[in-house]
């Protein structure tokens, strides 16, 4: 749930991709350029990014690397682990997907009309061509997609009638590094792939960015704001990072 801002844009245009050796092993980073006093290392979803002053050396800089190796390997393994599969490996019967925060099988059917729903334990996908992966796979994503307007999209409304006259302008996005984003104009980005989250936990990401329409930072004032919106957010912000993996897929 970043917004994008001048000097994020910035930092962006000043990341290089280098690899290096931890521990035995060759890891890629992203090295980023920044207006900073020291060097910041970060393990997330997209791996190792170190953010470094532009006067320090590539070589000081993979020092600092080398001294922190253990960290950073362990917090990548651990990244690793978090991966779920919320899709599935092969689009057959039985194999399992995620769709609010549960994981159902596929069940597939041929029929000459095409059809996709969700009950308690399947998710049913009746189509012309079931032994076509592609075809199905389409089929669920778009599927996906359209739940994701209905359930989530639609909340929108919902939060800004508390604190906004104007309602934003909002699209699903297929972000793999966020869940949502919120622009200076207000306008809001929502990741489809949240229809695959918890109920709530997609709430509060909806809560999230419509705050930033009337705070466009993450300050004390932000937060009050999201508490305001949904009550005991502080509890989901930390359940969703279980969930972060999952945008990956």
């Amino acid at each position: 749930m970043r917004r994008d801002s001048p000097r994020r844009n910035l930092e962006r245009s000043a990341v290089r991709l280098r690899t290096i050796v931890l521990a035995g092993r060759s890891i890629e980073y992203r090295l980023i350029r920044a207006r900073r006093r020291s060097i910041g290392m970060e393990v997330h979803l997209d791996g190792l990014a170190v953010r470094a002053p532009h006067w320090v050396t590539v070589r000081d800089i993979e020092l600092a690397l080398h001294e922190r190796a253990r960290w950073i390997v362990r917090s990548l393994d651990e990244w690793r682990m978090r991966r779920r599969d919320v899709m599935p490996r092969e689009w057959k019967a039985g194999e399992p997907i995620v769709f609010r925060g549960e994981e159902l099988a596929l069940a597939l059917h041929e029929s000459p009309r095409t059809s996709v729903a969700a009950d308690l334990f399947h998710v049913t996908v009746r189509h012309p061509r079931t032994h076509d992966a592609a075809e199905i796979a389409a089929c669920v994503a778009d599927w996906l997609k359209e739940q994701a307007s209905t359930l989530v999209v639609a909340r929108v409304a919902a939060y800004v009638r508390r604190i906004a006259t104007e309602p934003p302008r909002v699209r699903l996005s297929n972000a793999r590094s966020e869940w949502g984003s919120c622009n200076a104009k207000g306008e809001i980005r929502l990741n489809w792939r949240l229809v695959q989250l918890p109920p709530l936990l997609a709430e509060y990401v909806v809560a999230h960015e419509v705050a930033h329409m009337v705070e466009l930072n993450h300050s004390a004032r932000f937060w009050a704001v999201v508490e305001c919106l949904l009550p005991g957010h502080a509890v989901l912000r930390r359940q969703l990072d279980e969930w972060t993996a999952l945008l990956a897929a």
